[in-house]
């Protein structure tokens, strides 16, 4: 038996202020979505704001279903929507924010495993890393230079 180590390292930033203006805009712009998510059962409203390769910006919020879980995520609205409306284009940053309407978020809230296999096809597709900064409702915001980073055994085309 071998053991094997990983490791994955991610830049953190203090506030809002210390990201890049362009980041800055798109958390923005993500907290702005997270207001429109659907969320009446889990009371969690999750925002996400994509930057395209051919300058536009694409968000998402989650929406949730009684009949769980068909509901969908508000990293996968954003991403699919891309996809539908913009096949062609590369997603070069997202931005995700969580809050929830029963106690304040503070830390730093990734993708779900769902959503991390979800931009892990549309990374591998691209042939490019997406930049990811996630943060909660405030505090600390955490950025991955790559999906690679939150799931390092992606599972993909390759294996089929």
């Amino acid at each position: 038996m071998k053991k094997i180590t990983i490791t994955s390292q991610f830049s953190a930033y203090n506030s809002l202020q210390e990201l890049p203006t362009d980041i800055q805009d798109l958390m923005e712009q993500a907290v702005a979505v997270r207001k429109n998510a659907y969320a009446p059962y889990s009371k969690f409203r999750v925002g996400a704001a994509l930057l395209l390769d051919n300058g536009k910006i694409v968000l998402g919020s989650n929406q949730e279903n009684a009949a769980y879980p068909s509901g969908l995520c508000a990293e996968r609205v954003a991403i699919f929507h891309a996809g539908a409306v913009y096949p062609n284009a590369k997603i070069l940053k997202m931005a995700i924010t969580a809050a929830s309407d029963t106690n304040k978020t503070i830390a730093p809230i990734p993708p779900c495993g769902a959503c991390r296999q979800s931009i892990a096809e549309y990374e591998t597709r691209q042939e490019t890393p997406i930049e990811i900064y996630f943060m909660g409702e405030t505090g600390d915001i955490y950025k991955s230079d790559s999906l690679k980073n939150l799931l390092p055994f992606m599972f993909d085309k390759k294996f089929l």
